[in-house]
């Protein structure tokens, strides 16, 4: 190693030691870093200190109720918790006596995935609404001395059958608190909480029943993102509509409003809790997102009331559902409540806002039920395509004709405003082109017509499919589940804006969307004259740039929807080419020609747009002029 080596060793040496000795801390900062260290290391051992001196607490809290002999509800303190099922051909319901209330709530008739392995061979025949810890229902009567709480209490179970069960909490002196629970035939369960002997124990004016009702909202299906966009507390209002909380954050609400139902929804099923008397205006509501690794989705908690009676006289009533978020089928609990009142739970299952609800509730879900006895889902999907095509082809025919003629005209628009190529000169030119749309009876406005039109149908589409529980397990094609994405390739890890795996649907429909992208940027290109036509080369660039962003969007997304995007650009592309091919482009100048000839003949005053346009023109001309004008003067005064 020669000496201008070594020499450049020692230098880099001393360089990276003094560099390192001058990012050494000071010994006041050394001391001051200490001091942070120990104030966060008492901090944190005070906040462990509470943490475990509010659980000790508690415990104490619950120990006291079941060794106090004098507490009211001593005797069903003790107990030894057992399960009892009700059920029936739709949902099979689990009761533990400890609490008195649903532990566990199977649907019957749906698949229920595995979705920590994602292993479709490992699906049950029924789907899991929650189990165990998942849901907890306490309801709480807050006497003049204590708080009496359905979830601390033993219950006695009697009257059992398939469809009826009596839980009773009976007190030292005889009082009781009973549950009287009746399963219909469906999927609509029945509750009466009636007590006896509890007269003279509350503030006089203060009988309220207050209900505590949690649940960790299971993941059902196989996309944790996209089912967590449907996934959110509902809730009906007494003398109102229904509103949610937000699906995408968390959310802390107290309402203002008597309410007469809360759900606990997720993409496909609820769990819906209704009183006869509503629950009382101040219904605290909260909405929390779980990560997706947990296999939850969200995190509920409702606090409510309702009224109650301690004479016993009267029993405060609910309905519970349990089952599937269908819309004909939540069109029906009305007729199955015992309650009277408008649920209107069908707004379970979102069709859009109100446009698109409209056509979602009177054409596309009529439509639907229709199609599905006859075909699969898959098949349905295209066939409610071609009926959207049929039904949008005469309007659509209309602006592509529309966009031919101005196809056809531009040579002779370019030829007569030629002469106004300045900058300065632009408004003269769009007066000159306006005015010979007029003379040949062109719109040039026609031409957006086609987006327009199928916009409402796209979004009203984009609301119902994601929603239609009909879709759910159906496969079709290379698509194992028309409900949620079809990966082509999967990986482990989720990668920024991908995911985890790539949607061949989803590639399908980005596809089709740049074909019917070039067929209208071709469209408009050969239509427009000057600098628009400029304008429209930037803007190709844009719409190329579309589909790469829904490809990050919808790739998530379910394979139902985006094949329904994938056939419905595609034909859309397919009319247009066809049109395109069909379209005697010689013929239909020498019509626009014989018109403008007709209407040189016979000069009609100009309406609508075409005269609107023509004044806002003249306008901005005239205060071009007189700002010209008082420039020049300006300039001969100097």
């Amino acid at each position: 190693m020669d000496k201008n080596t070594i020499t450049g060793f020692v230098l880099m040496a001393l360089v990276l030691f003094g560099f390192a000795w001058w990012q050494q801390p000071s010994d006041e900062e050394i001391a001051q870093q200490r001091i942070e260290f120990v104030k966060d290391s008492i901090a944190n051992a005070r906040k462990i200190a509470e943490q475990k001196k509010a659980a000790a607490k508690a415990a104490d809290k619950v120990n006291e109720a079941s060794t106090d002999t004098t507490a009211l509800f001593y005797t069903a303190s003790k107990g030894t918790a057992k399960d009892i099922v009700l059920k029936n051909n739709k949902v099979e319901l689990t009761f533990n006596t400890k609490g008195g209330v649903v532990k566990k709530a199977d649907i019957k008739g749906y698949k229920g995935h595995n979705v920590a392995s994602k292993d479709r061979k490992a699906d049950k025949n029924e789907v899991t609404l929650f189990s165990g810890a998942d849901q907890s229902l306490n309801f709480i009567l807050a006497t003049k001395s204590q708080n009496i709480e359905t979830q601390d209490l033993y219950f006695t179970p009697s009257n059992l059958t398939d469809s009826t069960l009596t839980m009773t909490a009976v007190a030292n002196d005889g009082k009781t608190i009973v549950l009287d629970y009746k399963l219909t035939d469906t999927y609509m369960l029945r509750l009466s909480v009636k007590a006896t002997g509890m007269n003279g124990l509350f503030k006089h004016g203060d009988n309220q029943l207050i209900v505590d009702w949690q649940e960790k909202c299971k993941q059902q299906e196989l996309g944790h993102t996209f089912e967590n966009r449907y996934a959110t507390i509902t809730y009906k209002e007494k003398d109102g509509s229904t509103d949610h909380l937000s699906e995408t954050q968390e959310a802390d609400k107290k309402i203002e409003e008597a309410l007469d139902w809360i759900a606990f929804k997720n993409q496909f099923f609820s769990a819906v809790m209704i009183s006869k008397d509503g629950f009382a205006a101040g219904a605290k509501l909260k909405s929390t997102p779980l990560e997706k690794e947990s296999h939850y989705l969200k995190q509920y908690q409702a606090n409510l009331s309702t009224e109650f009676d301690p004479t016993g006289a009267k029993a405060s009533e609910f309905e519970f559902y349990f089952g599937p978020n269908d819309f004909r089928l939540l069109q029906n609990i009305e007729n199955q409540s015992h309650f009277g009142k408008d649920l209107e739970m069908q707004r379970l299952v979102d069709l859009g806002w109100p446009l698109f609800r409209i056509i979602n509730r009177w054409f596309t879900i009529y439509v639907f039920d229709w199609l599905s006895k006859f075909f699969p889902m898959g098949v349905v999907l295209i066939l409610i395509t071609l009926l959207l095509k049929f039904i949008t082809y005469p309007m659509v025919k209309k602006s592509y004709m529309s966009s031919a003629k101005m196809r056809v005209l531009k040579p002779k628009l370019e030829e007569a405003t030629k002469q106004y190529n300045k900058p300065e000169d632009q408004m003269q030119k769009q007066q000159a082109m306006m005015q010979m749309y007029s003379e040949y009876g062109v719109s040039p406005l026609s031409g957006c017509l086609p987006m327009l039109i199928q916009a409402p149908i796209w979004i009203a589409m984009f609301n119902f499919v994601p929603n239609a529980i009909q879709l759910r397990g159906e496969s079709f094609l290379w698509i194992n589940d028309l409900s949620t994405y079809d990966p082509i390739v999967s990986w482990n890890q989720n990668l920024w804006l991908i995911g985890d795996h790539l949607s061949l649907t989803c590639i399908l429909f980005c596809s089709a969307n740049i074909l019917y992208s070039w067929f209208t940027m071709q469209q408009q290109k050969d239509q427009m004259v000057g600098q628009q036509a400029d304008q429209m080369k930037i803007m190709q660039y844009m719409m190329f740039l579309m589909p790469v962003f829904f490809f990050f969007m919808f790739n998530d997304y379910s394979s139902g929807l985006n094949f329904y995007y994938f056939i419905s650009l595609f034909f859309s592309a397919a009319i247009m080419w066809t049109l395109r091919k069909t379209t005697n482009e010689k013929k239909l100048l020498a019509i626009l020609e014989a018109r403008r000839e007709e209407n040189k003949k016979n000069p009609k005053k100009k309406s609508g747009l075409a005269a609107r346009m023509q004044a806002l023109q003249e306008m901005q001309q005239k205060q071009q002029a007189e700002l010209e004008r008082k420039r020049q003067n300006l300039n001969k005064n100097k």
